[in-house]
């Protein structure tokens, strides 16, 4: 469904530098030598770009609404000397926000919470702005018991959403008798405290590829939600989203790849563009992210940002390996 066998060999997979900007300052930013200023945004981008980036991700962690000036501020400064796409994400909030980053000089944005909180913003912000602006970032995470503590969102019974929440009505069979450890009544019995229930997880954790099932969270990994990954990068699909970043929260910060499972069945279940992002370590995780994720793009940031490994290294690499490239 994700794009047809003539056009995986021409369309070039994008390699995306991800910067986390706070206050205006890169955060864990770029070590190198000669750089002028390792915590600079624009000296970083600028770096990126002379590389042969595709496009670059800031991402936006300013704790406070009223400092979003500061990023339109990078922005700006940003696009008058780098040419290629970027992309701002965190803390967009309103179409307001996305317009005044985009007449910053940003060509799309990225959105998580708000899209949660409001479904249909993806769509009053596509019709406005068009859906090649709208990047849906959507940070999954592989479900588990503890997910019974997730918080839901206002518009969980509304018809037109309820296909995208994951159903935890699970009952425990009559036979055989309740296991000593659990009490009764107790609706979600620890799958780590059973042996034998290990063996049957409950249906919530069933579905998708292999039985995997995947949350996703809210308010910068913060907050769990009881949302089916796969259903809700669908929904946004069909809301307007032009493009998904897709982040794995489990392999995140951990460089031993992205979840391969998660990027291949998100990836197949839509069929707009699909970044992969969380976990990248090696060359080869970029290649995997590609050639088994069936990813578009693949996002990553300390293998890049620390020198282990250059944008050209990473695309000769892939090339090389019949994964289609700009060079």
């Amino acid at each position: 469904m994700h794009h047809a066998s003539s056009e995986f060999k021409v369309l070039a997979k994008r390699i995306i530098p991800c910067l986390d900007v706070k206050d205006g300052r890169v955060v864990k930013g770029v070590s190198f030598l000669n750089l002028r200023d390792a915590g600079d945004p624009v000296e970083n981008a600028k770096f990126y770009d002379e590389q042969g980036a595709d496009e670059l991700i800031f991402l936006d962690i300013t704790a406070s609404h009223e400092k979003r000036k500061i990023i339109r501020d990078v922005v700006m400064k940003t696009a008058e000397d780098v040419f290629m796409p970027l992309t701002v994400g965190g803390g967009i909030k309103t179409l307001h926000d996305i317009r005044d980053l985009l007449n910053a000089g940003c060509d799309k944005v990225s959105i998580n919470t708000s899209a949660v909180k409001d479904p249909y913003f993806i769509s009053k912000a596509a019709e406005r702005f068009g859906s090649q602006c709208i990047v849906i970032a959507i940070d999954a995470k592989r479900t588990g018991m503890d997910m019974t503590k997730a918080t839901g969102e206002s518009w969980f019974n509304e018809p037109a959403l309820k296909d995208v929440c994951l159903n935890l009505d699970y009952k425990i069979p009559p036979s055989p008798p309740l296991p000593k450890w659990r009490k009764a009544g107790e609706s979600f019995p620890s799958l780590m405290e059973n042996s034998e229930l290990q063996k049957e997880p409950p249906p919530f954790i069933k579905g998708g590829e292999g039985g995997l099932r995947w949350a996703i969270s809210t308010h910068g990994g913060r907050q769990m939600k009881l949302i089916d990954a796969v259903q809700w990068a669908k929904k946004t699909e069909m809301l307007g989203a032009g493009e998904i970043m897709l982040t794995s929260m489990d392999m995140d910060g951990t460089k031993d790849g992205y979840d391969i499972e998660l990027t291949r069945a998100i990836s197949e279940a839509v069929s707009i563009p699909v970044i992969a992002s969380g976990g990248a370590g090696t060359l080869g995780h970029l290649y995997e992210a590609f050639a088994h994720g069936k990813a578009d793009a693949a996002l990553a940031a300390s293998i890049f940002h620390y020198r282990e490994f250059t944008i050209t290294e990473a695309k000769e690499y892939l090339q090389a390996r019949g994964i289609p490239v700009r060079l």
